[in-house]
C-alpha cells in the first residue's frame, strides 16, 4: 500500500516539479560552476547502497560530508534559498519512482555515517525504504544526533500508516523542519 501511495503521489506531483526543478538547475548552472544535480551514495533499504539525487546546493568541490560537518560557506547563496524551500529534494521523485525511496521514512545517511547506520540497524530501521522526508525531519532534528535521530525514525516504523505519510508530507510542504544545518 505504501507503494501505491508513494507512486500515485508522485505521479501527481511530476506535472509541477518538473518545470521547477527545470528552472532551479538553469539558476544553478547560471550562478556557480559545476554540475546542477547532485548524485552521492547513500545507505538504502537492508543497507544496500544507493545512489540519492540532488539540486546542488552547495560549490562544487565540496567533500563527500554529512550536511552538518560541512561549513556554512559551502553553500551556495542560491543553494541557501533552495534549501530553504526544499526544492533541493526534488530530484529525490525520480529515486521514489525507481523504488530507491519513499517519500516518507528516515531520510538517507552516508555510508560514512557508520555511527548512524548503527543506531538504525539496532532499531531494524534498514525494513523501510529511506524517505524524502520524515518525523524526524518534520521535528528538525539533524544528523548530527545519530542516537535521538534514530530514536524518532523508529517511532515512525511503529506507527507508519497512509495517514501517518500524508501528515508528514502536508507538514514538509507546509515549511515543517529545517532540514540538516551547517556548521557554522
Amino acid at each position: 500500500m505504501k507503494r501505491i501511495l508513494d507512486l500515485a503521489l508522485v505521479l501527481a506531483a511530476l506535472p509541477a516539479a518538473v518545470p521547477v526543478a527545470l528552472l532551479c538547475m538553469a539558476a544553478i548552472r547560471l550562478t556557480s560552476p559545476g554540475p546542477a544535480i547532485l548524485s552521492q551514495t547513500r545507505v538504502g533499504r537492508h543497507e544496500k547502497p544507493f545512489t540519492c539525487y540532488k539540486l546542488r546546493t552547495m560549490h562544487a568541490g565540496t567533500p563527500d560530508a554529512p550536511t552538518h560537518e560541512t561549513p556554512a560557506r559551502a553553500v551556495t547563496p542560491l543553494g541557501r534559498w533552495l534549501r530553504r524551500l526544499k526544492l533541493d529534494e526534488l530530484p529525490q521523485l525520480w529515486n521514489v519512482l525507481r523504488g530507491d525511496m519513499s517519500l516518507v521514512g528516515p531520510r538517507p545517511c552516508l555510508p560514512s555515517q557508520t555511527e548512524l547506520v548503527a543506531e538504525r540497524r539496532a532499531r531494524g530501521l534498514y525494513a523501510l525504504r529511506p524517505g524524502i522526508t520524515g518525523v524526524a525531519q518534520v521535528a528538525g532534528v539533524d544528523m548530527s544526533d545519530p542516537r535521538r535521530l534514530a530514536a524518532l525514525d523508529a517511532t515512525y516504523l511503529a506507527s507508519m500508516s497512509a495517514a501517518t505519510d500524508l501528515r508528514l508530507i502536508l507538514a514538509t510542504v507546509w515549511g515543517a523542519g529545517r532540514g540538516d544545518r551547517t556548521r557554522a
